[in-house]
């Protein structure tokens, strides 16, 4: 999950250690029942020297695989294509398991300079052996298309008939098998190496501020405080910190930028967002579609700012302040409390959806405390069927924190379910992902809701719930923006100044707010701390995908007479084993229907109207229409 408030998603807010270049010493903060909560990796391998043994074994089996294959997959008949995809799959789980032990190893201290060397060295041993293998796609997208309609017609290959669809549709994006193998091998020192990089930049940042170094995760986490002027401190903190590494990051971002275009053309994509599009299995057509509904409701991010604006008795509304909470509460949740918060909400929807969010807690597959080194935000890696996905979290206690974990384990129930599918349609594209984990949290708020009776505590609730919906559909659209355009200018005028990202940032964020929210000139530094635009770049609008999914899942589930969950449940058992529009039109949803953006547009419309009507039965909201409300209490 990205970090960070401008990417919609959910910071850490207590900070837990204050950190010099060379040292960490904890600080005060509150005691949250979290800080013994580290996930055990040897479900995944005892330990290092057991995963270097498994690579030596690996490269043996994938040597011996292509001696087998190699030249043949044309060959084959159904049921012996079935058979090597069993040899194939098997290789893959196991590469997959090394990947992943090597880089969440890593993730949970970055500072480690020992993990970082074994990360790279599993890295590189993962993609030679990978290039050894990669002539089974090389060989099946130089099939002739009859070919492959018969063999997809056979009962043998219904296990794998949705992988060699996606892999087929790539046909004239897939290069020879020595062209493969370089553009492998270079990756390593290429792409990887920068975004290594750069994380490991961001990760060793210190911000200073009031006489503290605060990591990114504790300096943006008082963008919720409900002082003001912490706010704006923190932002120029912040911005202060990002300028001390503005040349870096606009080298790294400039290379990693013509790095894609570079591979775009080289595969021959037609545009900047065709690798992702393709990845995320949906056409042009749909991406175009909601980017243009999105854009063209801007006056639904203006129109909730105005109300905040008033919510929080300002004369001016500024960056710092979008995420201010309306009340000032110090309201916070022991781990205990929030676990339990999470599995009743998924136990009240599903008691499957319980049981298997439970084991993460019982299994110690949850790393969620506080330490120095560990990397910021949040996520759940699927790793692969033979194992089981693991969170990472970075918990203070915050309300924010506990939506944050019902974020994760939306996604950790997805992926341990979909185990059941083979490792080729274990994971999902990246848009029908993002569907399990905010119905995780949709699940939550609504538990919040329900149990909230006062008007002022239900306002609250809801307008921070708008915040987080706006940041997922609008702001994460608004980035897309940014990325089109930076994506577009690299590759038409050349290297950019960090002036020209500046300026692209600006006008683009603007745009969404229509002058509801004064974005300082600090701002304008904003762009250069974003992990997805370098990691997956185009991954952004999936967020605005899901959440409107979600919406409309939502809504038909508080319309249904029953069976919603039993059928949702299948819907995250099949993983990605089909194409995202035949699965969700499973549960009512036609995903290429023009008006579905619309309708999910329409209900956070709704969301806003609730929010006005609560503002104007509660005292936050008595001065409505004079343009004034009473100061936050």
């Amino acid at each position: 999950r990205l970090s960070g408030p401008e990417t919609g998603d959910s910071v850490g807010a207590g900070p837990a250690f204050s950190c010099s270049f060379n040292a960490c010493t904890l600080m005060e903060t509150p005691d949250t029942g979290a800080d013994d909560v580290r996930w055990a990796l040897d479900d995944l391998y005892d330990d290092p020297d057991a995963l270097e043994e498994d690579l030596a074994s690996l490269e043996a089996d994938a040597t011996a695989f292509a001696e087998q294959y190699r030249g043949r997959i044309g060959e084959l008949g159904p049921e012996a294509l079935s058979e090597a995809l069993d040899t194939l799959g098997a290789l893959q789980d196991r590469l997959g398991r090394a990947h992943a032990y090597a880089h969440l190893y890593w993730t949970a201290d970055t500072n480690d300079a020992e993990r970082g060397a074994l990360r790279q060295s599993v890295q590189e041993t993962v993609d030679r052996i990978q290039q050894r293998l990669v002539f089974f796609d090389t060989e099946w997208v130089a099939l002739d298309p009859e070919r492959v309609e018969d063999l997809l017609g056979h009962e043998a290959l219904d296990d794998y008939r949705h992988y060699l669809e996606t892999e087929y549709q790539r046909k004239e994006h897939v290069l020879s098998e020595a062209e493969e193998k370089v553009l492998s091998e270079k990756s390593i020192t290429g792409k990887n190496a920068w975004t290594r990089f750069f994380d490991e930049t961001l990760g060793a940042a210190r911000f200073e501020l009031d006489g503290e170094s605060l990591t990114q995760e504790q300096t943006l986490s008082k963008l919720y405080d409900p002082d003001r002027t912490v706010r704006r401190e923190a932002a120029h903190a912040f911005t202060d910190g990002l300028k001390d590494h503005l040349r870096t990051l606009t080298y790294v971002f400039n290379t990693l930028l013509a790095d894609k275009a570079s591979t775009d053309r080289l595969r021959d994509y037609d545009h900047w967002l065709e690798q992702r599009n393709l990845a995320n299995e949906v056409d042009d057509e749909t991406v175009d579609t909601l980017i243009e509904a999105v854009t063209g409701r801007y006056d639904l991010v203006a129109r909730f700012y105005r109300l905040k604006k008033q919510l929080l008795d300002v004369d001016e509304l500024y960056d710092y302040d979008r995420y201010a909470p309306i009340r000032e509460a110090d309201s916070t949740y022991e781990w205990g409390d929030a676990r339990a918060l999470v599995l009743e909400a998924y136990g009240d929807f599903h008691p499957t959806m319980a049981q298997v969010a439970r084991q993460f807690f019982e299994g110690d597959w949850i790393d969620a405390a506080l330490v120095p080194g560990k990397r910021s935000g949040a996520f759940s890696h699927g790793t692969v069927p033979s194992a089981h996905p693991y969170v990472l979290l970075n918990y203070t206690g915050k309300p924010r924190d506990v939506q944050t974990l019902a974020h994760e384990l939306g996604h950790g129930v997805h992926q341990s379910l979909a185990r059941e599918q083979s490792i080729f349609h274990h994971g999902t594209p990246l848009t029908t992902a993002e569907m399990a984990s905010v119905f995780g949290e949709m699940l939550v708020f609504q538990r919040l809701m329900r149990n909230e009776e006062d008007p002022a505590n239900r306002l609250a609730l809801l307008v921070a719930k708008i915040d987080d919906t706006l940041a997922t559909v609008f702001r994460q659209v608004a980035m897309n923006r940014f990325e089109h355009r930076i994506h577009t200018a690299r590759r038409n005028q050349g290297e950019l100044q960090a002036d020209q990202f500046a300026e692209h940032w600006m006008e683009t964020q603007r745009a969404m707010f229509e002058g509801s929210v004064t974005l300082g000139e600090h701002y304008q530094h904003w762009w250069s701390y974003v992990p997805h635009f370098l990691h997956t770049p185009g991954y952004v609008y999936a967020y605005a995908f899901g959440e409107l999914l979600v919406l409309a899942l939502y809504a038909r589930y508080e319309s249904s007479d029953g069976g919603f969950a039993d059928r949702y449940l299948d819907l995250l058992r099949a993983g990605g084993s089909d194409w995202p529009h035949e699965l969700v039109g499973q549960m009512g949803v036609d995903l290429e229907d023009e008006d579905f953006w619309t309708g999910g547009l329409s209900h956070i419309e709704a969301l806003i109207e609730e929010a006005e009507a609560l503002a104007d039965q509660t005292a936050l909201g008595s001065a409505r229409g004079n343009g004034r409300a009473r100061p936050s209490s």
